[in-house]
């Protein structure tokens, strides 16, 4: 009988998570080094900055700060347009690049500036299709 219970609350549970965006994954023949460097420029073109980089496993974090979107919280600063991007060298001689968007909400509490993460939003999505499509070949 107990355990009627709890797979009724863990199905309960588990409709209310949140659905983030998935990953876009691409596979290319092109070297790793080339895709990498596509990303880093392509960043730049969609107006993304560096916010960390690994050089040896072909990793990077870019960050665009949206301030045209409001809301009627007075907490709220502005939003923030992640892309998380991983270049990896496969076994078959495949090069893996996987993007992956984050859209987080900036608000001031009283601990400081605190980023809540969300849906992301169609801006970051449709940017991280374009850097996929760009760096693919």
């Amino acid at each position: 009988m107990g355990y009627r219970r709890f797979l009724a609350g863990l199905v309960a549970l588990a409709g209310c998570a949140h659905a983030y965006a998935s990953p876009t994954l691409v596979k290319t023949s092109t070297a790793p080094g080339v895709v990498f460097d596509c990303v880093k420029q392509q960043l730049g073109v969609l107006g993304y900055k560096q916010s960390s980089i690994d050089t040896d496993a072909l990793r990077v974090n870019a960050t665009k700060i949206d301030l045209k979107t409001r809301r009627s919280d007075t907490q709220f600063r502005r939003i923030l347009q992640k892309l998380e991007v991983e270049v990896a060298p496969g076994a078959d001689g495949q090069t893996s690049l996987e993007v992956v968007p984050h859209t987080f909400g900036e608000y001031t509490t009283q601990r400081g500036p605190t980023e809540v993460e969300e849906k992301p939003m169609e801006a970051v999505t449709s940017d991280a299709q374009s850097l996929v499509e760009a760096c693919k070949s």
